[in-house]
């Protein structure tokens, strides 16, 4: 099979390296692709949100699957215009893909099918918000309405920060993104990732993780699009996965399929564990990074059938995936100044180094035409790595960690804490 992978970040990489374990793989070329990337296939310098480009390469190298990883490529519009080539594409079209590029729409889309999540209100002006917050008390959930890099949320301790998030969101920091905000009650508990891919009609669990969104250690400082994780979530038991998935999943896939929008791809459900069960924190339609790269390592499976599979309308004919024994970590090293100001440009060595025991996947890098590596994004590398248990696994992670010279970034050493 030819296959395109649409992407450059961590996730893009993991699948990449999954991607080309696959007997079934004739050719792969990723767009845009990355340093590390560009070490497994071919890459053409597209941008994810060209789809006349996009369409164009997926017919110039035959292209028998188009696996898109970003959201921003779905909220363009490019599943749709893949299929109306006639070109098997895993990825939501533009109208499913709402459930993520819209916390809006996705939230009175919860509230129309009855699905567990927070109270909400959704607010256009600071007078509305106000409104609304009087009717909640301490911590708030502040979210822009958009795509925002996984860094829209404020959890706001005091009204006086309530406030000042919501002032901050309506006032341009997100832009367009920004022009809604939704407010939440803060659900109590611990938060978990929950995939299942999807072919419109059929739904199958698809792995578990759990995600370290703040950016220090102790789960202190701002929200950031993850700084590292684990799985499987020792803390989903099968009995609270198949609660999730009969609860969460399933109503919200026939949901869509109902108003028309069936959904193909990999839905992810942000997951609150509360003494009550799981709720809806929010859903995601694509693979989550940096949850991908454990899954990925983790995955017994050839990938490429099960994304087949989700494109073609088959997966009702898949056995249920099969998964290793061992534990999966992830550890993200990031560019200081990271989510706000990430500093680019930062020299890195030692991350292309092979290791037996340990994977580096690239999240933000570029090469110099000389081969230096340098920092080039906010999330710069992801150092994973299996083990019999999740403490190997941490210790073969950081001990990777240990060996990448990247003076320019920072990285937290309590992933996996929650576990341990």
């Amino acid at each position: 099979m030819n296959i395109l992978l649409v992407g450059s970040g961590g996730r893009e990489h993991a699948l990449a390296w999954k991607i080309a374990q696959s007997p079934l793989l004739t050719r792969m070329v990723a767009a845009p692709g990355s340093p590390g990337i560009a070490l497994i296939c071919e890459t053409r310098p597209l941008k994810v949100t060209d789809v006349d480009g996009l369409v164009a390469l997926a017919r110039e190298i035959a292209a028998d699957l188009v696996v898109i990883g970003p959201e921003a490529a779905l909220e363009v519009g490019l599943a749709d215009a893949l299929t109306e080539a006639g070109i098997a594409c895993f990825g939501p079209t533009k109208a499913a893909a709402e459930i993520e590029t819209s916390k809006a729409f996705s939230k009175t889309f919860l509230a129309r099918h009855d699905l567990p999540t927070a109270a909400f209100g959704v607010c256009e002006t600071a007078e509305t918000a106000a409104a609304f917050l009087d009717t909640q008390s301490a911590p708030y959930v502040i979210k822009a309405d958009g795509l925002a890099a996984g860094k829209g949320v404020v959890i706001a301790l005091t009204r006086a920060e309530a406030d000042e998030a919501v002032a901050d969101m309506l006032g341009g920091r997100f832009g367009a993104a920004g022009a809604r905000v939704v407010i939440e009650e803060f659900m109590d508990g611990e938060e978990c990732s929950f995939f299942a891919l999807c072919d419109g009609e059929t739904a199958v669990p698809f792995g578990y993780a759990q995600d370290h969104k703040r950016a220090f250690d102790g789960d202190i400082g701002p929200n950031t699009g993850g700084m590292g994780t684990y799985s499987p979530a020792l803390v989903l038991t099968q009995a609270l996965a198949k609660q999730a998935f009969d609860e969460c999943v399933l109503p919200a896939v026939k949901g869509l399929a109902a108003e028309g929008r069936p959904f193909k791809g990999v839905l992810f459900a942000g997951l609150m564990l509360t003494e009550d069960g799981p709720r809806l924190v929010e859903f995601n339609a694509r693979f989550g990074d940096p949850e991908t790269q454990v899954l990925m390592l983790r995955l017994a499976d050839d990938i490429v059938p099960w994304l087949k599979a989700c494109a073609d309308g088959t997966l009702a004919a898949m056995p249920r995936p099969t998964w290793r024994d061992e534990s999966a970590i992830c550890v993200v090293m990031a560019a200081n100044g990271y989510p706000d100001s990430p500093v680019s440009g930062a020299i890195i060595r030692g991350a292309d180094v092979k290791r037996p025991d340990a994977v580096v996947f690239h999240a933000g890098t570029a090469r110099d035409p000389d081969g230096t590596l340098r920092s080039a994004g906010g999330r710069v590398l992801n150092v994973c790595a299996l083990g019999a248990t999740l403490q190997e696994a941490r210790d073969r992670a950081y001990a990777a960690v240990a060996t990448i010279d990247f003076p320019g970034g920072f990285y937290r050493s309590d992933i996996g804490w929650r576990a341990l």
